[in-house]
């Protein structure tokens, strides 16, 4: 069961790998496209939550981090066992929540650098980094976990009936 942690430690360690290169080799606000004009690099700081919200909160975000860390070590625990895709669910999003957590603690910032434009609606989706791409596909995930859960319920007590 403790083998689903390394999930999160190497989804922390890709994203602060992954910060790191950009905090030690790019200026502030430089952009690298990487692939035009899809996808690019840019050095950006985020002191906000998701898009830059709530801007200054640290407090705020503290609390929170806590609470959600719990509540996923909780259903880990007592929720997830023997279900393998709820299990790694969880363990992704403790990954980005973690990912994030240490950077708002350790620098007082998130370091964001995924900056995706969707040209065929002309859409720059905010830019990202690989913590916030493993919340939103742990999110992703568990929404995905509790459909089949419910639909298997509702299979089982049809067939009981």
């Amino acid at each position: 069961m403790y083998i689903y942690y390394l999930i999160a430690i190497v989804i922390v360690a890709i994203d602060h790998w992954t910060k790191w290169l950009v905090v030690k080799n790019m200026e502030l606000g430089e952009r690298i496209v990487l692939i035009d004009p899809t996808f690019a690099l840019l050095s950006h700081r985020n002191r906000g939550a998701a898009w830059g919200m709530l801007e200054g909160q640290m407090w705020l975000f503290t609390i929170v981090t806590i609470i959600v860390v719990i509540g996923i070590l909780y259903y880990f625990h007592k929720e997830a066992k023997g279900k393998p895709l709820f299990q790694i669910s969880l363990m992704v999003l403790l990954g980005g929540t973690l990912g994030n957590f240490i950077d708002r603690i350790f620098r007082g910032e998130v370091v964001d650098f995924a900056d995706v434009l969707i040209p065929v609606i002309n859409y720059d989706f905010p830019i990202f980094n690989i913590a916030d791409a493993a919340l939103t596909i742990g999110v992703v995930m568990l929404i995905i976990v509790l459909f089949l859960e419910e639909k298997a319920e509702k299979a089982a007590k049809k067939k009981g009936e």
